[in-house]
Protein backbone atom coordinates (compact mmCIF):
# COMPACT_ATOMS: atom_id res chain seq x y z
CA UNK A 1 0.00 0.00 0.00
CA UNK A 2 1.43 3.56 -0.45
CA UNK A 3 0.98 6.59 1.54
CA UNK A 4 1.32 9.88 1.34
CA UNK A 5 4.04 11.38 4.00
CA UNK A 6 4.64 15.50 4.81
CA UNK A 7 7.26 16.38 7.30
CA UNK A 8 7.29 19.62 9.08
CA UNK A 9 9.41 22.00 10.32
CA UNK A 10 12.67 20.70 11.43
CA UNK A 11 11.86 17.42 9.98
CA UNK A 12 10.90 18.71 6.23
CA UNK A 13 14.12 17.12 5.37
CA UNK A 14 13.04 13.75 5.77
CA UNK A 15 10.56 13.64 3.62
CA UNK A 16 10.52 11.15 0.88
CA UNK A 17 11.48 13.01 -2.40
CA UNK A 18 7.97 11.99 -4.44
CA UNK A 19 5.56 12.42 -1.02
CA UNK A 20 4.64 8.64 -0.86
CA UNK A 21 5.93 5.62 0.97
CA UNK A 22 5.43 2.03 0.11
CA UNK A 23 4.24 0.08 3.04
CA UNK A 24 2.67 -3.46 4.08
CA UNK A 25 -0.37 -3.65 5.28
CA UNK A 26 -1.18 -3.26 8.92
CA UNK A 27 2.45 -0.54 9.01
CA UNK A 28 2.34 2.39 11.80
CA UNK A 29 3.50 5.56 11.98
CA UNK A 30 6.29 3.90 14.20
CA UNK A 31 7.48 1.80 11.36
CA UNK A 32 7.34 4.60 8.85
CA UNK A 33 9.66 6.78 11.32
CA UNK A 34 11.80 3.41 10.99
CA UNK A 35 11.75 3.59 7.42
CA UNK A 36 12.52 7.48 6.90
CA UNK A 37 15.75 7.49 9.75
CA UNK A 38 13.24 10.01 11.26
CA UNK A 39 14.74 10.30 15.41
CA UNK A 40 11.92 9.76 17.65
CA UNK A 41 12.71 12.14 19.81
CA UNK A 42 12.70 14.68 17.37
CA UNK A 43 8.82 13.88 16.74
CA UNK A 44 6.42 15.55 18.99
CA UNK A 45 2.90 14.40 16.88
CA UNK A 46 1.97 13.00 14.12
CA UNK A 47 -1.63 13.19 12.17
CA UNK A 48 -3.77 10.53 9.87
CA UNK A 49 -5.68 12.39 7.31
CA UNK A 50 -5.16 15.80 9.58
CA UNK A 51 -6.69 13.61 12.90
CA UNK A 52 -4.06 13.56 15.72
CA UNK A 53 -3.43 10.15 16.08
CA UNK A 54 -0.66 7.57 18.29
CA UNK A 55 2.10 6.05 17.15
CA UNK A 56 0.97 2.58 16.98
CA UNK A 57 -2.25 3.63 14.48
CA UNK A 58 -2.70 1.61 11.75
CA UNK A 59 -2.20 3.07 8.33
CA UNK A 60 -4.66 2.17 5.45
CA UNK A 61 -4.20 3.03 1.96
CA UNK A 62 -4.21 6.83 0.93
CA UNK A 63 -3.60 8.05 3.98
CA UNK A 64 -2.09 11.11 4.39
CA UNK A 65 0.49 10.76 7.10
CA UNK A 66 2.18 14.23 8.95
CA UNK A 67 4.84 14.19 11.34
CA UNK A 68 6.24 17.48 13.51
CA UNK A 69 8.77 18.06 15.85
CA UNK A 70 7.85 19.80 18.93
CA UNK A 71 7.29 23.69 17.88
CA UNK A 72 8.48 26.45 20.13
CA UNK A 73 7.25 30.25 19.84
CA UNK A 74 8.15 33.62 21.47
Amino acid sequence: MKIQVSCFATLSKYTPEDGQVELEEGATPDLVLDRLLIPREEVKIVFINGQHAGMNAVLKHGDRLGIFPAIGGG
